[in-house]
């Protein structure tokens, strides 16, 4: 055996023994089970609709339980409403399993439990940060935890042994490890999450009654805007009402906001105006720059925007050629204008990359839109 060959199986090697629980197998919980299994880790799938079950067994993200099943590792990725009730019965049925859930918020569950009575020493609270517009098992994959984060909540109960089995999932599936207390989790995703989906829901609602003619403009600033707004109510119900104080603080800062520009934009020609405007254009550019990029990298790039024909293979020939020029491709957006035969390909590079991209590319006939030089 090779050793390059010996690199690649310790690099596939799961850090993952024994048995793991999945209860839940929409999509997270089948997406999780899909990337165990890719490791050779023996998963057992649970969920309380059977259909759910067999469709999730049925395209391999596990199999069914067993009598004789004894999980060292219990996941829970039900919704919301239900988890605190999953959870306690888990640690109840599985004495000798460490358990941990996927739920989006972390206080509301957590302090459910203690209200209980339940003994938590088994139980560690975990988040992955990833996801898909559609649900189920359907639309699991083995690679949706790809260097996304995963936070992992400990407390002082938590014992060395069970926090090494919630980290080791994590990197299992190919997750960044963060850790954080479930206060500051959920202070965390109101702003990086809930938040955004009720502003994109809420502008997205606007445009249900919009005349046809005002749609035809929309260009990918609105799409970009409103993408989640296509996210299922039924689900987020549940997360914002356990999410709802840190939600409902933010919601009204952010109304403060919108008033002064609003007040502003009555008068722009008052005294002030215009700087309130631009103050709050301003105070945006600075929260985008505060964004980690790729690899969780505060770094800014340069974009340029190739037009690519709308016939099959251009964008892998488009992908290959700035391979060719040595040019790593930092980020990617795709718009494509109704009608038109073409699209638009945003490629954020290095800045030192931007100028041999540019006339690499153009030697080659492809059109940058707005360069100077045509």
């Amino acid at each position: 055996m090779s050793d390059s060959h010996d690199a690649r199986a310790r690099q596939n090697a799961a850090r993952l023994s024994g048995t793991v629980r999945v209860v839940g197998a929409g999509l997270l919980g089948a997406s999780i089970g899909h990337a165990l299994r890719a490791k050779g880790v023996d998963v057992v799938l649970a969920d309380a609709s059977p259909s759910q079950l067999r469709l999730a067994i049925d395209y391999g993200a596990g199999r069914a339980a067993r009598e004789d099943d004894a999980p060292r590792l219990i996941v829970v990725a039900v919704p919301p409403d239900v988890t605190a009730n999953v959870i306690e019965a888990e640690l109840t049925a599985h004495p000798d399993a460490v358990v941990t859930d996927v739920a989006s918020v972390k206080l509301e569950p957590f302090d459910e439990l203690r209200r209980r009575g339940i003994d938590l020493t088994r139980y560690i609270g975990s988040h992955p940060l990833a996801g898909r517009e559609r649900g189920g098992a359907i639309s699991a994959r083995a690679d949706l935890f790809i260097g996304r984060p995963w936070v992992v909540c400990r407390d002082e109960q938590t014992r060395a042994a069970d926090l090494a089995l919630v980290e080791a999932l994590a990197l299992d599936v190919g997750a960044l490890l963060l850790e954080m207390t479930p206060q500051e989790h959920d202070r965390a995703v109101a702003l990086t999450s809930h938040v955004p989906q009720v502003v994109a829901s809420l502008l997205a609602g606007r445009l249900a009654e919009a005349e046809e003619g005002s749609l035809r403009l929309a260009g990918q600033g609105v799409r970009d805007t409103t993408r989640i707004a296509a996210s299922a109510p039924e689900l987020w119900v549940q997360i914002l009402g356990a999410n709802a104080a840190p939600v409902v603080e933010l919601l009204d800062a952010l109304a403060v906001d919108l008033k002064e520009v609003a007040d502003a934009l009555r008068e722009p020609d008052a005294p002030g105006a215009r700087r309130t405007v631009a103050d709050a254009i301003r105070q945006g550019n600075e929260g985008v720059e505060r964004l980690p990029g790729k690899h969780g990298q505060n770094r800014h790039f340069e974009t340029m925007v190739v037009m690519v024909d709308d016939t099959p293979g251009q964008l892998g020939r488009l992908f290959g050629e700035l391979g060719e020029l040595g040019v790593n491709v930092e980020d990617l957006r795709l718009e494509h204008s109704p009608g038109a035969q073409f699209g638009l390909a945003e490629i954020s590079v290095a800045p030192a990359a931007l100028r041999g991209a540019i006339d690499g590319l153009e030697e080659r006939g492809w059109r940058i839109a707005g360069n100077t030089n045509d």
